[in-house]
């Protein structure tokens, strides 16, 4: 029997259906990882602009309290 019928059959169908499924965890692994890399990014983002606020914050009230004691 050729090898290529041999691919085609009851064993070469199942082990397709292995690689597929094989093919289809590490997808869904790299898109889980992509989420949690995007995640982390948006914490950090959020971290800097409330750092940046809070430092805004500050400025504005030194100025104004140098303006009110001119």
């Amino acid at each position: 029997m050729p090898t290529w019928l041999r691919a085609t059959g009851k064993w070469g169908s199942v082990l397709v259906l292995i690689a597929l499924v094989i093919a289809l965890i590490k997808q869904i692994i790299a898109f889980i990882g992509f989420l949690t890399f995007a995640i982390k990014a948006l914490i950090v983002l959020a971290f800097v602009a409330l750092i940046l606020f809070v430092g805004v914050m500050v400025l504005r009230t030194l100025t104004k309290n140098r303006r009110q004691k001119e």
